[in-house]
């Protein structure tokens, strides 16, 4: 899958446009940084419903390509110049955040879990 795929998935706006053509094989779905920091591993996207700089920096922490905000949140200029300076995409979906990593699941984009019972 590739960030344009998302787009379409889950009709998201483009807040701030990186490589749409981005391959994109697994994602995440949280509000808590922390936990993303502790538990995640390898992933493209991040879909969060919290709006603050602090995302941003997780995500370029741990690589990630693309955050999509959930419920129809927007983040404030100083997240997307800082997205823009990490070449991280930003997106916007009105969809709730078990709706919008359902879509994705459903797409084929997985969680990238070390061990099958995560599949």
């Amino acid at each position: 899958m590739i960030v344009a795929d998302i787009i379409k998935i889950l009709n998201a706006d483009i807040i701030l446009e990186g490589d749409l053509n981005a391959d994109i094989k697994t994602a995440c779905g949280s509000d808590m940084m922390s936990d993303v920091l502790a538990y995640v591993k390898d992933q493209s996207v991040l879909l969060t419903g919290l709006v603050n700089p602090q995302v941003v920096r997780t995500a370029d922490m741990m690589d990630m390509l693309c955050i999509v905000f959930v419920r129809g949140k927007k983040p404030d200029q100083t997240m997307i110049d800082l997205a823009s300076r990490r070449g991280i995409t930003l997106l916007s979906t009105q969809l709730r955040m078990f709706t919008a990593c359902g879509l994705l699941y459903s797409n084929g984009l997985r969680g990238g879990c070390d061990n099958d019972e995560c599949h």
